[in-house]
């Protein structure tokens, strides 16, 4: 006998007869996390749902996938369905998908006891809702259970999910990318969350990630799945520290390391700019959002040409509305913002709009900033058009803007539906460069993204601002990341700059408590390698 929670045993998932998972096997143990590992298509979470019965339409599923000795594989739908309710919580990787956005969360949870606890009573799943919810660390249960999905924050979002997945104490959780793109702080919460329930409830979990960062501090083994196949599996420690393929040495060397940040750091005034032109001047920026609310308050900094500010903080810091209030998209309240020494709000409206013209962005999701049915030529060329170029010009500046994102010109062609993740956010930078702007401005553009295709933007974005000498703000949550491709780091806490300075000195020996506690936060593979 074994006390294996769930086997896997030569597991196979293909679609019209393409395989897509290629002969997994694992275990999951009680109060033991099994990471399955990989980038975005390996098939970790086609393993995970193929496993439990939740394969996608059209799939066929062979091989074996037993929970506590009891076989899946070919089970019935309606066992399956009694399986998932009381023996398997599921933690899905998008809260704001997973949850009906007319409904309240209450309504929500009222639904799911039913099922799962057999509770009926409003009173009596109200207050079993408010148990869970306090369990995954929620401190004011009412406001959540009152409350629409969009009226919380994602960090409080990700645990209402686990706190619905612990609900008829299932004895296994499946955890799809609970933690991407979360702030570190929030990340940090989330994994000490699932920690501490693994412990205390002696729960089984199948973790799916592409961090190794995030397997470094929780996991205890590891598959590591490409293009569908396990090419290694162990102990976490040896396989962080002693990795045998070739593509697990590829996804450690992709994980952003404040180490090497701050290496990089101390050589930075070899690539720091040196000009003393400032194309950026913030004073006492003040941003309101209704009600008084102060989204940036009093605000001051400044960019130069060929130089990289990193703005880091938390959820709800200021750092998109700053970055968006220099870009001419925010009103300010108070304060001004200069662009090449000049007040855009007090230029005329061409004058003005010659001038942001000059400001690229690349948004933080590219599926959602460009358009669906529109080639991503068009797309790409958007900004020429309006500015009243040829076509002919157009056409031959987007051939030159995917060259230098490293992309074919025939993607000009394509649809954003037909490329990855990757590739859309390269065309999202492209579109940023195309009308040679003197400032770039990157809200997150590599927040969703596998820690390899996210290395390859981010040399991307290095090459670009050293071959064109444009200033660049780059916002982030990822301190590791910020530090591998910022000169300047401006942290930002409720609208209030709290630290700004060079690199080597805001995350080398920063002052502020705040900026310690997110340099803390920051997941690192090695801690328990």
């Amino acid at each position: 006998m074994t006390n294996d929670l769930l086997t896997l045993e030569n597991l196979r998932v293909a679609f019209g007869g393409r395989e897509v998972v290629r002969g997994v096997s694992l275990s999951v143990r009680p109060g033991r996390v099994t990471a399955l590992v990989g980038e975005s298509g390996s098939g970790k979470s086609v393993t995970s749902l193929s496993a439990i019965g939740m394969a996608p339409d059209g799939a066929t599923v062979a091989g074996s996938a037993r929970l506590e000795g009891e076989e899946l594989v070919g089970a019935t739908a309606a066992r399956l369905r009694e399986i998932r309710a009381h023996r398997v919580g599921v933690v899905f990787q998008e809260p704001m998908r997973s949850l009906t956005p007319t409904a309240k969360i209450g309504r929500v949870f009222r639904d799911l006891l039913r099922v799962r606890e057999g509770i009926r009573a409003r009173a009596a799943a109200a207050a079993r809702a408010a148990e869970l919810l306090s369990q995954a660390e929620l401190r004011d249960p009412e406001r959540i259970l009152a409350s629409h999905p969009h009226e919380v924050s994602g960090g409080e979002l990700q645990r209402v999910l686990i706190a619905m997945a612990l609900s008829g104490s299932p004895r296994l959780l499946i955890a799809d990318e609970p933690t991407t793109a979360l702030d570190v702080t929030v990340q940090r919460g989330i994994l000490d969350l699932l920690a501490r329930l693994v412990r205390e409830l002696d729960l089984g979990v199948l973790l799916i990630t592409h961090d190794m960062g995030v397997v470094g501090e929780i996991a205890d083994k590891v598959v590591v799945l490409n293009g569908g196949r396990p090419v290694e599996q162990g102990p976490v420690a040896s396989v962080i520290a002693r990795p045998q393929e070739p593509y697990t040495q590829e996804l450690l060397a992709a994980v952003p390391s404040l180490a090497e940040g701050r290496a990089r750091a101390a050589r930075v005034s070899a690539f720091a700019s040196d000009s003393d032109e400032t194309l950026v001047s913030v004073q006492d920026l003040t941003v309101s959002y209704g009600h008084g609310r102060l989204a940036l308050d009093g605000v001051s900094l400044d960019i130069r040409r060929g130089e990289v500010l990193g703005v880091v903080g938390e959820s709800g810091s200021g750092k998109s509305t700053l970055g968006r209030a220099i870009a001419g998209l925010v009103t300010p309240s108070g304060g001004s913002v200069l662009l090449g020494g000049k007040d855009p709000a007090q230029l005329p409206a061409r004058e003005r709009r010659a001038l942001y013209a000059k400001v690229g962005i690349v948004f933080q999701d590219p599926a959602s900033s460009l358009n669906p049915r529109r080639s991503v030529g068009w797309s790409i060329g958007e900004p020429l058009r309006l500015a009243g170029r040829s076509q002919a010009d157009t056409d031959r500046a987007v051939r030159d803007a995917l060259e230098r994102v490293k992309l074919p010109a025939a993607f000009a062609q394509r649809f954003p539906h037909e490329l990855s993740g990757g590739q859309r956010q390269r065309v999202s930078i492209a579109r940023g460069l195309i009308s040679d702007p003197v400032l770039l401005i990157a809200d997150e553009p590599t927040s969703a993204l596998d820690v390899t295709i996210q290395a390859r933007v981010l040399e991307i974005m290095r090459e670009t601002v050293a071959d064109t000498g444009l200033a660049a703000m780059f916002i982030s949550h990822d301190l590791a990341v910020v530090s591998l491709l910022s000169d300047h780091v401006a942290v930002l806490r409720r609208g209030t700059l709290v630290e700004h300075g060079p690199v080597a000195q805001v995350l080398g020996e920063p002052e502020e408590a705040y900026t310690r506690e997110l340099l803390a936060s920051v997941p690192d593979p090695s801690r328990r390698g």
